[in-house]
């Protein structure tokens, strides 16, 4: 395994499916179903925290067209964890599939002073085709990187 690539992870809980995808190095997809209601503690994190040591920004994409609900504290837990983290990030897209879900983004986006780095998006179709493009383009440039110490 190269130094600045790492393995796709998958969670499954009770009520809720994680799974951590790293198709290029520095680009994470996050495909979440069911109900997040902090069964995973901050294991999720610690696993995105592995590719902000990478040497340049992430690009993160979120699905939860999936997801059920969340909760206060889950959404709460990942505002501060993406405010905390958010110089690390090129950009974080994320698709909702609810309108409960939607209102939790703007929030999250809201309180982690994430502003125009993260982008909302409703519509599946218009993620897919911005998640297709941008892992094009991470995938004709591919630089090498300097792994954590």
């Amino acid at each position: 395994m190269q130094a600045d690539r790492l393995t796709d992870v998958l969670y499954e809980g009770v009520h809720c499916r994680l799974a951590v995808e790293r198709p290029v190095p520095a680009f994470v997809v996050i495909r979440l179903a069911g109900l997040d209601a902090g069964e995973f503690g901050d294991v999720p994190m610690q696993e995105l925290a592995k590719d902000l040591c990478l040497g340049r920004p992430v690009e993160l994409f979120i699905d939860a067209r999936a997801v059920r609900g969340a909760s206060v504290q889950v959404s709460s837990e990942w505002a501060q964890w993406l405010g905390k983290h958010r110089s690390r990030f090129r950009r974080i897209s994320m698709l909702t599939g609810s309108r409960f879900i939607q209102l939790t983004a703007h929030f999250v986006r809201r309180f982690a002073d994430l502003g125009d780095v993260m982008r909302i998006y409703s519509d599946p179709r218009a993620f897919d085709a911005a998640l297709a493009a941008r892992l094009n383009q991470a995938r004709e440039k591919e630089p090498m990187a300097v792994a954590c110490e």
